[in-house]
């Protein structure tokens, strides 16, 4: 039987001592009702009950003594010097993530750290998942890429919860809006839309697409250097002129919404793409649709990927130094375990991007 939310009781009731658990009303060692009393209070069976407390147990978070009940683990009283690190990002096994992880590993072993790695697939439930199971363990940092950066984040308990045990965390690649004062390294993406933009205009094109990501801040920033770059150059913005998707339609949208464009008759000699996997599609539809790379339509794409180097057409970009990124988090978040000053960090916070020009742009002649 579901409750008024269309979840089951059990899970209800689980989700209610997760909660207790997490925000400390019940401590590590500390007693959990009986499962009578729990009954009683929630107006549920006692088999529903032991449904709820079996999740719990499976995932940590209490522990059952025969004979004495059921405990809060003690794995939630969080001891110093573990020597482990939580690393949680969207994405392992593709793209810039694999060096990007390298990176992180090698200045972490180095000093004698083991890695938690844990993905998201880019879902904020899947991160309200890793963040409840790393509380679980005993970390001495994390350092995190957030999901879908540019919505306010959800999760805001779990990161109180970081907070109050006192295990510092990083945001790598994004922040959210409630917590840009938190320590974090990012590109700065608005310059690189600027640059890929400029670019294109220098080499002649004039009707510039672009195509960016809706929900993370990356997406953001890049479209607003796209825009100051045409107005920095006189030309009118067209929000026709431009593509945004979400991480849940991006295998699909970038390249559909291509494709309606050269169907309608839309004139444009460029495209700015989110990054290279999004240009590699867009470079796929146009060339179905008979335009040719660059002579018809030019196309730049963001990070430097394997993908720029070995697609199609060699692709113009933006570097991006994944490897570097990883060692600039890691060496960071040893800052914040050591408790380092920010006005002492030895660490940028700002990468600055560098344009790789490639025959996906070649000059107009």
């Amino acid at each position: 039987m579901a409750g008024e939310s269309g979840k089951t009781k059990y899970y209800l009731l689980m989700e209610q001592l997760k909660d207790d658990i997490l925000s400390g009303r019940v401590k590590p060692g500390e007693k959990l009702p009986s499962e009578n009393e729990l009954s009683s209070t929630y107006q549920i069976s006692r088999h529903t009950v032991r449904k709820a407390l079996a999740i719990l147990e499976n995932e940590g978070f209490v522990v059952a003594e025969h004979g004495r009940g059921t405990f809060c683990s003690e794995r939630m009283r969080h001891r110093k010097n573990s020597r482990n690190i939580a690393v949680i990002t969207t994405y392992i096994s593709d793209y810039i993530f694999p060096r990007l992880i390298q990176g992180i590993d090698r200045v972490l072993t180095s000093n004698g750290y083991s890695i938690i790695l844990k993905n998201t697939g880019n879902s904020r439930t899947n991160e309200a998942r890793a963040l409840e199971d790393i509380l679980t363990k005993d970390i001495d940092g994390l350092i995190i890429e957030p999901s879908k950066s540019q919505i306010l984040c959800n999760n805001m308990n779990l990161y109180a919860m970081l907070d109050e045990y006192e295990i510092p965390y990083i945001f790598i690649q994004g922040t959210y809006a409630q917590m840009k004062h938190k320590p974090h390294i990012l590109m700065d993406d608005s310059q690189g839309g600027y640059l890929l933009t400029k670019h294109l205009l220098d080499t002649g094109r004039e009707k510039i697409a672009g195509v960016f990501k809706a929900d993370d801040s990356q997406g953001r920033e890049r479209h607003k250097g796209y825009v100051r770059a045409l107005q920095e150059a006189g030309k009118l913005y067209d929000p026709d002129m431009v593509v945004w998707f979400h991480t849940e339609d991006r295998k699909k949208k970038p390249a559909l919404a291509i494709r309606q464009m050269m169907e309608y008759g839309m004139d444009m000699d460029s495209v700015v793409c989110y990054n290279d996997q999004i240009a590699l599609e867009v470079m796929k539809t146009l060339q179905k649709c008979g335009r040719r790379i660059p002579e018809d339509i030019a196309v730049a794409g963001y990070d430097n990927s394997l993908i720029a180097e070995n697609g199609i057409v060699p692709l113009t970009t933006i570097a991006h130094p994944q490897e570097k990124l990883g060692e600039m988090a890691a060496e960071l978040l040893l800052e914040q375990i050591q408790k380092i000053p920010e006005e002492k960090s030895k660490v940028e916070r700002l990468i600055q991007p560098e344009l790789i020009v490639r025959a996906s742009t070649k000059p107009q002649i």
